[in-house]
């Protein structure tokens, strides 16, 4: 399992606006500078976060992105689910229903299936407020 560039650029970017809002809108130009992502990127990825309704737009001189939601009620979870799908490291887990025909036999099912939680647990675990905390004060890269 390998988190895309998309999935990683679109967690940078919405700690971006968490960090740069301070309640405005924040423009992808200004996100795109910082980040140093190219802005058709980011109008893909902001795209489809709003599409899974986290984040709004608003258009105009003051437009941009705001997130809908605080940054602590934001998961790394929520974000790559949007952007990734299923973070499971195989294949027979991504269903909700294990459908492999060995899964009964398996001698590592239960291996992936801990992996996955551990993965899960941390993921869903981690909110774009902890990442502001451990961030230091550049506002920049993660």
């Amino acid at each position: 399992m390998k988190i895309s560039t998309k999935g990683r650029y679109a967690v940078r970017l919405m700690f971006d606006i968490a960090a740069n809002s301070n309640g405005e809108n924040v423009s992808l130009k200004d996100i795109s500078k910082r980040q140093d992502i190219s802005l058709k990127y980011l109008e893909q990825i902001v795209n489809t976060l709003s599409k899974a309704g986290l984040l709004k737009s608003q258009r105009g001189a003051q437009g941009g992105y705001k997130m809908t939601r605080k940054p602590e009620e934001y998961t790394i979870g929520d974000i790559l689910r949007v952007t990734e799908g299923e973070m499971a490291p195989v294949s027979c887990l991504e269903d909700s229903v294990n459908v492999c025909p060995k899964a009964e036999v398996c001698p590592t099912l239960k291996f992936w299936t801990g992996l996955y939680k551990t993965i899960t647990d941390y993921i869903d675990s981690t909110t774009i407020a902890d990442l502001m905390e451990n961030d230091g004060d550049t506002g920049y890269f993660i």
